[in-house]
């Protein structure tokens, strides 16, 4: 068989039917990588260094030698691997810029009957093109309240109503605060976030408005695009409200269940800004599994912080509405009432 050069548009297109594969090193893979790729590096991270600086100091057909004296040994096992984990033969492959690491497992690949479609401009294309897509406009409205209102809950209930939704913190793996990690799978890097982001970006119809919840600009130790965080100070805002005692027990049925040690390391990152008498309250109620004390003693500070985050947030178009004593089902009915009202004021601007 023979490979194919593909766009990136075609791309698009072929990975709904075919596996994707990542030629370049297992340190480039962990480091980004275009959602759902698998990795068989060419070269590994060491071999990729050594052929590096081959072609740096003394050219390409040095370093060429040196790649295939170093990988040629493997390429029976590179065949036999891709024999057995797609057994179809049909498959898409990149490596940095659509290269020669590429272009070899193209060809040990079509020598043993595999179909290829070998992406034009390789990760390179894509990134670009993920950079940029994150950057651009997104019909955005925004689902605020303070600590415990049940945000992400709700956000969740809006998707299954039909709604379009953009859950950062899902994709960030972390809820947002000093205890966000907490049972997460571990953060992709910052390069990676955006992939997944505009992954979930293509997705959306770009004429329909898509919910998102407030953050911060960071969610963990990772940092939202500036235009993107931009976008969402400038959107509309329906900021909810919930009783204290509601947003204690919201808290205590997700945080309560969780390992003591963990909990407290939390309080402890919030040791500056809580203050030592506070923190101590904190930990001796978690020890004691008061967890209706701790959490109200916590959201004093993350009330404030809350509060001074909303007033960068344009006033004009923000809604407040009250949620106290309803049922999940009747919130969202009024999260999409309230959604229409802040459409409509937008279509009735006037100047």
């Amino acid at each position: 068989m023979a490979e194919t050069l593909i766009t990136l548009l075609e791309f698009f297109e072929l990975r709904k039917r075919f596996p994707l594969i990542d030629a370049r090193s297992e340190g480039e893979f962990a480091q980004s990588q275009i959602p759902n790729a698998i990795n068989i590096p060419i070269l590994n991270n060491e071999e990729r260094v050594v052929v590096g600086t081959l072609y740096k100091e003394k050219g390409n057909e040095v370093a060429t030698l040196k790649g295939f004296e170093l990988v040629g040994p493997r390429f029976h096992e590179i065949q036999k691997s891709a024999l057995a984990q797609f057994p179809n033969k049909k498959i898409l492959i990149y490596c940095w810029r659509g290269g020669m690491r590429s272009q070899i497992l193209s060809w040990l690949l079509t020598m043993v009957g595999f179909e290829v479609y070998r992406l034009q401009g390789g990760y390179k294309t894509y990134r670009t093109y993920s950079f940029d897509l994150v950057r651009d406009k997104v019909n955005l409205i925004v689902l605020a309240g303070r600590t415990g209102t049940g945000k992400t809950r709700l956000l969740k209930s809006l998707e299954k109503k039909g709604e379009q939704i953009l859950d950062l913190e899902g994709i960030a793996n972390h809820k947002g605060s000093s205890f966000g990690a907490i049972g997460q799978a571990p953060q992709p890097t910052v390069e990676q976030f955006e992939n997944l982001l505009a992954e979930a970006v293509i997705k959306l119809d770009p004429e329909r408005p898509t919910w998102i919840e407030n953050e911060s600009r960071k969610i963990g130790r990772l940092v939202l695009p500036e235009l993107f965080y931009q976008q969402m100070l400038e959107s509309p805002l329906i900021d909810i409200q919930r009783t204290e005692a509601e947003r204690v027990k919201l808290i205590a049925d997700e945080y309560a269940i969780l390992p003591k040690d963990e909990l407290i390391q939390a309080v402890l990152r919030l040791k500056k800004k809580l203050g030592g008498l506070r923190t101590s309250q904190a930990i001796e109620a978690i020890v004691d599994e008061n967890h209706e004390d701790w959490i109200a003693n916590l959201l004093i500070y993350y009330d404030k912080a809350y509060d001074f985050d909303l007033e960068k947030h344009e006033s004009k178009n923000t809604i407040s509405l009250n949620l106290e004593g309803i049922s999940e089902t009747e919130a969202v009915n009024q999260l999409i009432n309230a959604r229409n009202q802040l459409s409509s004021k937008a279509t009735h601007k006037t100047y």
